[in-house]
């Protein structure tokens, strides 16, 4: 490798670590090695013949993460700006294509100008070789993209297409295109922080999974994430063998949990309250680790252990638009349920959600064609799944929220809650619309609306017709969840029909 002292300065007065000291913070101390330090270009065009570039502007290598081996690269903008070429771009994809081999998790930092201009077509075609090896990798195994400066162009793909993006504050950048050239083409002046920052992509666009504060802070959690997935497709890290089964690796406080659990939802139906309490109150203690936090809030997506195993966790949140779907969070939930699925994560489903969110905004968003996402994810995925009900499961929400109907394992759903096509006010609305509209019949509406909750809402019905498992407490929650789990452990895929894939809506 290069002389870097004078690299490390440069990068260290814009805020940044250089290539090779981020790839020392992510990697086990002393486990890195590199690969192909010695390639370099060959454009002979705009005086490029006389440059040299040092192992082409990106470091590749191997190394390990909490003991177990990972494949690291890491541009570096002190060299060219971190610009790709034609063989850059080739050592990314042969190090995605080595670790498929080895079956091993890819870590790639971006921090790049973009293509580099000198080298034209080779340059695209050595962003084609990247995407290609990115989609070959999806679902074989993990890929995570860290973007730690600029990355612009058509280098955003190739995150795009990683199954986790780590942002950084203040030095993050994602985008097509750039200020300069929005400038130009729009008239308009923005800002690159408020064009694609951190923020931007991790609160608006939902491009970004975590927003960091400093990247430290994002390399410690990139390895806390590997602690939590598997590291390949048929990786048994959910095995008794990986976990020591039962042997105290995790914390659980039953007696203290299962009073707090029947203490979080309001005497109000209407009132909201973050899920994160009953999650917290299920899953083993301090273990859950959210994924797309700041993005879609009326939908809480993420990782926990249970009794030592890692499980995906996907939930509505009234704390959020009262939980209800709309088009941010039926992508957020359908890509995290796919990712699941891509790797045998088990699913566990929190539902409290009043139904898809009307009105001609989410409809002319395409409300049908996202929500569809959730339907097809959760009826493809052939994880172990687990459903609870809390308290509202309304209309095709009900369906869409990984039901009995869409192949959940279990479903469980609490005494007072509501599986109904719609609440008792809109049925009402439906039903007897004339009498809601003369006070007169005030006392009539209210014996009727008792009566559909009786009758219709109750989760005893959805348990007579088979569509429930079983009626449980809500601090019954935990021992039936795990429970439920361990007896799916060996689960089998189901029986599928003879294709090629299928056609999800997009």
């Amino acid at each position: 490798m290069a002389n870097i002292s004078y690299n490390l300065e440069k990068q260290h007065e814009k805020g940044k670590l250089h290539a090779i000291e981020r790839i020392n913070a992510l990697c086990d101390k002393g486990t890195f090695t590199e690969i192909y330090s010695g390639v370099r270009h060959n454009c002979t065009s705009f005086g490029m013949e006389k440059k040299d570039i040092p192992y082409d502007g990106v470091i590749t290598g191997f190394g390990k993460i909490n003991g177990r081996k990972v494949a690291v690269y890491a541009q570096d903008f002190t060299v060219q700006g971190g610009a790709l070429g034609l063989k850059h771009g080739q050592k990314i994809a042969e190090l995605i294509d080595m670790a498929i081999k080895a079956r091993c998790p890819v870590i790639g930092v971006n921090d790049s100008g973009g293509a580099r201009i000198q080298e034209g077509v080779d340059a695209l075609c050595g962003y084609g070789d990247l995407f290609y090896q990115n989609v070959r990798a999806s679902g074989s195994i993990p890929q995570i993209s860290i973007v730690a400066g600029p990355c612009a162009g058509g280098a955003v793909y190739s995150p795009g297409i990683t199954d986790f993006i780590f942002s950084v504050d203040k030095i993050s950048q994602l985008f097509i295109t750039g200020p300069k050239v929005v400038k130009s083409v729009m008239f308009l002046d923005i800002s690159a922080e408020d064009l694609g920052g951190a923020a931007i992509h991790s609160k608006k666009s939902g491009v970004a999974h975590f927003r960091c504060e400093n990247e430290n802070d994002c390399y410690a959690k990139v390895r806390k994430l590997l602690d939590y997935i598997p590291h390949y497709y048929g990786d048994t890290f959910n095995s008794t063998e990986i976990t020591g089964g039962s042997s105290a690796k995790f914390k659980f406080n039953a007696k203290k949990m299962q009073k707090k659990i029947t203490e979080i939802l309001p005497e109000n139906t209407k009132q909201g309250y973050d899920v994160r309490e009953i999650i917290n109150c299920t899953v083993d203690e301090d273990s859950f680790f959210e994924v797309m936090e700041e993005f879609a809030t009326n939908a809480v997506v993420g990782f926990a252990k249970i009794e030592g195993r890692s499980v995906g966790i996907v939930a509505n949140n009234p704390a959020g638009l009262g939980g209800v779907l709309n088009c941010d969070a039926s992508d957020k939930i359908a890509r995290f349920v796919r990712y699941c699925d891509s790797f045998n994560v088990p699913l566990l489903t929190f539902v409290d959600v009043p139904g898809f969110i009307p009105g001609p905004e989410e409809e002319q968003k395409g409300i049908i064609r996202h929500g569809a996402k959730i339907i097809y994810a959760y009826s493809e995925a052939s994880v172990p799944k687990v459903t609870v009900i809390i308290r509202k499961a309304y209309g095709g929400a009900y369906i869409a929220m990984c039901s009995k109907h869409l192949g959940a394992d279990f479903v469980y759903a609490w005494p007072a809650s509501e599986i109904a096509v719609m609440g008792a006010e809109g049925a009402l609305g439906i039903l007897y619309a004339k009498e809601m509209k003369d006070p007169s019949k005030a006392a009539f509406v209210a014996e009727k609306s008792e009566e559909y909750k009786k009758t219709i809402m109750t989760p005893l019905i959805a348990q007579q017709r088979g569509y429930i498992s079983e009626v449980i407490n809500p601090e019954e929650t935990r021992e039936r969840v795990v429970r439920s789990f361990a007896f799916l452990e060996t689960k089998t895929a189901m029986d599928k029909p003879l294709k090629k894939h299928g056609n999800i809506p997009l």
